[in-house]
């Protein structure tokens, strides 16, 4: 199983959603940079579950802790150990349907690919896991924030089939969605703001290539568009040349970088579905314990950490490889 993200700026994560805790270990950041659980703890504070009610209810402070690797306020150089406790986990709503394969969910693919699953949660398949990368994206923004005065911002952008970006309209689609038991999915918008310049490592190593794959690994992903994305293939090269585009050749121009992601509706909903089991028995499941009913919601802080992961990787390639 893959659990380490980057190259140079290593991030390893562990963890599942009803263990113990959820942590990562930041590998390559470099020495001299200010750090406090007080620069990391507000991008958890956006991801954290139970704010409102169009999200899961389960309430954890998802409070972040610096094991190693910062002394005096700075980080040393060496490996940047972090940890959030889990402390509202509900493993008894999933003791009824332990041996039923959840629809929509890996339930059925881990167990086929590793012969055994922890059913409380997911596991390491929820996106509790995501913590992991929030906590160690902060670091990242942080340093090209401060170094090249990069900027990550995301937002839903819509949810369902209506394009429209109003927030009651979202609203309204979200709840809609649960009171049916149901959920549904949602795109979210990201934008680089003056993200540093020759970033990028052709030929595989180009930077959209990069993002792509780091958003696709967020769970619940389907889709990623950048700059013109899909729209690219039904211009002109003479309009679609007039446009500003955030990479050429894998390359980062310096101009902005526009992304879309998508994100699927969420697959633990209450209505009652058939299924199967291990044995390959079939039956209906109806699933209980606190959800998200649009995961799309509590995206945009992923997404941008992602993001931040990607760039900062690429940033400290290019110093190895021109010493700019």
């Amino acid at each position: 199983m893959s659990s380490i993200f980057g190259k140079l700026f290593t991030v390893s994560t562990w963890g599942e959603s009803h263990g113990k805790a959820i942590g990562a270990v930041v590998d390559g950041c470099p020495a001299g940079l200010l750090l406090s659980e007080s620069d990391i703890q507000p991008f958890l504070d956006r991801r954290r579950p139970g704010q409102s009610h169009l999200t899961t209810q389960r309430k954890e402070c998802d409070i972040v802790k610096i094991l190693s690797g910062v002394f005096e306020g700075k980080t040393t150089g060496t490996p940047i150990s972090l940890i959030v406790e889990n402390n509202d986990q509900h493993s008894a709503d999933y003791e009824q349907i332990k041996d039923w394969y959840r629809p929509g969910h890996a339930d059925e693919a881990y167990d086929s690919k590793y012969g055994f699953r922890d059913y409380r949660g997911g596991g390491r398949s929820s996106a509790r896991e995501t913590i992991a990368r929030v906590a160690a994206g902060s670091i990242a923004r942080k340093f090209l924030n401060e170094k090249c005065g990069t900027e990550f911002t995301a937002q839903v952008n819509s949810v369902g089939a209506d394009s429209c970006a109003c927030a009651a309209t979202i609203e309204t689609a979200i709840e809609s969605a649960r009171k049916n038991g149901d959920s549904i999915g949602g795109i979210v918008n990201l934008t680089i703001k003056n993200p540093p310049k020759n970033l990028g490592e052709p030929i595989f190593d180009r930077t959209e290539a990069l993002l792509a794959m780091a958003m696709l690994s967020i769970p619940a992903t389907k889709g990623f568009e950048i700059d013109e994305g899909f729209n690219a293939a039904k211009m002109l090269g003479s309009e679609h040349n007039k446009i500003s585009c955030g990479t050429y050749g894998g390359i980062t121009s310096g101009a902005d970088i526009l992304c879309r992601i998508a994100f699927k509706p969420t697959p633990s909903i209450s209505q009652v579905q058939k299924t199967k089991n291990k044995n390959g028995e079939i039956g209906e499941i109806s699933i209980k314990g606190r959800h998200d009913p649009c995961v799309a919601i509590r995206a945009p802080v992923i997404v941008e950490s992602m993001a931040a992961l990607v760039l900062m990787d690429l940033f400290l390639h290019r110093g190895s490889s021109n010493g700019k």
